[in-house]
């Protein structure tokens, strides 16, 4: 693997946090069609030189390296949601209490 890559990362058009990373100077050839009807228009968000020693946020730069070298290509999904947006019962404390005065602050305009 190289130690550094330039890379340009774009973002979906059609669902909230998937990037797709390419490599710089190949663009999105090596994207298969198939990946991009599911991921929409991509709207290109930055260029950067990918390297071990600069961590990404929400991936393992290693492991984008490697695809990009591999396959032309990195798609990076959404995180999950977090466990009390699907069962609120799940909330920290602090979100079921503003939940509750929400609530409260509703009845009491109405």
């Amino acid at each position: 693997m190289t130690s550094r890559l330039f890379c340009s990362i774009y973002k979906s058009s059609r669902k909230d946090e998937m990037y797709l990373y390419v490599p710089k100077a190949k663009g999105l050839q090596a994207v298969p069609e198939a990946l991009l009807a599911g991921f929409g228009q991509p709207r290109h968000v930055t260029d950067l030189v990918l390297s071990p020693e600069r961590p990404l946020a929400r991936a393992d730069v290693s492991k984008v390296m490697e695809h990009l070298e591999s396959a032309g290509f990195y798609l990076q999904m959404p995180p999950p949601p977090e466990p009390w947006l699907i069962q609120p019962d799940q909330a920290p404390a602090w979100r079921r209490r503003l939940a509750t005065d929400d609530d409260d602050s509703q009845e009491s305009t109405t």
